[in-house]
């Protein structure tokens, strides 16, 4: 297997367990909707969730991985909102140290570089 065939399915494998994890554990990603959006949460977390799965599907067949990048790349912009959420209000997640929850922010970056490795 190519370097290039391991990025790719690491990124796929990445983003289709990311986007299940959203049916598997709803109210974790329920909890982390930003206020303004809470009265639509359950459709935010399904939409996220569908957003990342998809993204990770089309990952595979190399005609959709480059509109694949673009939609994982902005569903990671589109997301950003509840990782500041928990940064910025800890007192409301309170099973997590308030430096993991800082920590994530940087993290996303390194989920950016995933996918624009994994979509090459």
């Amino acid at each position: 297997m190519t370097e290039t065939r391991r990025w790719r399915l690491a990124a796929a494998v990445f983003w289709i367990a990311a986007g299940a994890n959203h049916f598997r554990h709803p109210r974790f990603y329920e909890a982390i909707v930003p206020p303004p959006l809470e009265r639509w949460r359950a459709r935010v977390n399904v939409t996220a969730g569908a957003a990342e799965l998809i993204g990770g599907l089309a990952i595979l067949p190399e005609r959709t991985r480059p509109a694949a990048r673009w939609w994982l790349l902005a569903t990671l912009v589109a997301v950003y909102p509840a990782n500041v959420h928990m940064a910025i209000r800890p007192e409301r997640f309170p099973k997590y140290p308030p430096a993991l929850l800082w920590a994530r922010l940087p993290v996303q970056g390194a989920f950016a570089w995933l996918t624009w490795r994994g979509t090459a």
